[in-house]
């Protein structure tokens, strides 16, 4: 999903929908634990986000967030990696910004009858926490999120919902070392390459990093635009 952290919220400026939105990652965006994430050659903008992902256990349709309980299989740690080079042109969608390829690692395990209520998230690049918040922080819970897709879209065993990350999602290179740690879930570990090529001149929307591309991934720095110092890139 999109926005569901307050502090996330408030590092944007802005307010939240009356209501959840989403956007979809395709099963090829799927990774591992210790798992290489690859940042394209020609691209500058790849964003951790550490999140919770909510495992789905049988088959739930129409369901309300009392009885979506018993629908997840278990809960395991995300990082809903974003390229933000291409949020230009896929801003509506997300599809290559999020769904690019490598761009979901799960892991390291699943974790069944786990209690999502109070518990902390942070992540780590090179071992420094970037990001440290907590479960108590989503307006909307992992059971309400399940009960809302459920509505329209049938999930299945084995699909995935991510539930929203807290605020200081910023920019990572090739050689980096990104963690994200849950409380009771373990720890997820994964190491930014670059694409073994360039993103094709020939065909499609190319990287970008207008000034919308720009705030976005250093985290809503709207006040700083045109005056940015250098970036590492």
């Amino acid at each position: 999903m999109h926005l569901n952290h307050r502090s996330r919220v408030e590092e944007f400026r802005t307010t939240l929908p009356p209501a959840p939105t989403y956007f979809h990652k395709p099963t090829s965006s799927l990774n591992a634990h210790r798992g290489a994430v690859v940042r394209p050659e020609g691209c500058k903008w790849l964003n951790y986000e550490g999140e919770v992902a909510i495992v789905i256990g049988r088959t739930c349709r129409n369901v309300s967030p009392g009885e979506a309980g018993e629908y997840i299989a278990g809960y395991t740690v995300a990082n809903d990696f974003g390229l933000h080079d291409f949020r230009d042109t896929d801003a509506g969608s997300m599809l290559r910004v999020k769904g690019s390829d490598t761009l979901c690692p799960l892991g390291p395990g699943l974790v069944t009858g786990w209690d999502f209520r109070g518990k902390h998230l942070r992540t780590y690049v090179n071992g420094e926490v970037v990001q440290d918040g907590s479960t108590d922080e989503m307006t909307w819970d992992m059971h309400y999120l399940v009960a809302d897709i459920a509505r329209t879209i049938t999930l299945y065993p084995g699909d995935v919902l991510l539930s929203g990350t807290p605020a200081n999602s910023r920019p990572v290179r090739p050689g980096d070392l990104v963690e994200v740690e849950v409380e009771g879930l373990g720890r997820l570990a994964n190491r930014i390459v670059t694409g073994p090529a360039a993103i094709r001149a020939d065909v499609g929307a190319q990287p970008s990093e207008s000034e919308e591309v720009l705030s976005t991934a250093l985290g809503g720095d709207w006040e700083f635009r045109g005056i940015r110092p250098p970036r590492r890139g």
